[in-house]
């Protein structure tokens, strides 16, 4: 069965730090596109951060930049989000998205097939 795995998510004060973690199952992260979007209540799903398996290409959105890295350990077949400097409005749902014909620039929620449950952010100000 194939599956992607959310963890880290919580609450955290504004300027503080977390790590995201998305484990594949079920196959590997050779030649895909995996990233995070999230979804705010009352807002659209918005990409977040993502990452090209085969070149290490990343994206982020202009928000997280300085602030987020993506990054892919291969021999576990996990991708993590580290997140620092959390700001009030970094308040979300946080899901973990693949696939292998996905583009990550911009990313594009209807091209990704493969979702994660999803994982609460919450920022306290």
């Amino acid at each position: 069965e194939v599956q992607l795995v959310e963890s880290g998510g919580g609450l955290v004060q504004a300027g503080g730090s977390l790590r995201l973690s998305c484990a594949a199952s079920g196959f590997t992260f050779d030649n895909y596109a995996i990233g995070w979007f999230r979804q705010a209540p009352g807002k659209e799903r918005e990409g977040v951060s993502f990452i090209s398996s085969d070149d290490g290409d990343t994206y982020h959105t202009d928000s997280v930049k300085g602030r987020f890295d993506i990054s892919i350990n291969n021999a576990k077949n996990t991708v993590y989000l580290q997140m620092n400097n959390l700001k009030f409005e970094d308040t979300a749902v946080y899901y973990c998205a693949a696939d292998p014909y996905a583009e990550i620039d911009p990313p594009v929620a209807a091209q990704y097939d493969y979702w994660g449950q999803g994982t609460q952010v919450t920022v306290s100000s």
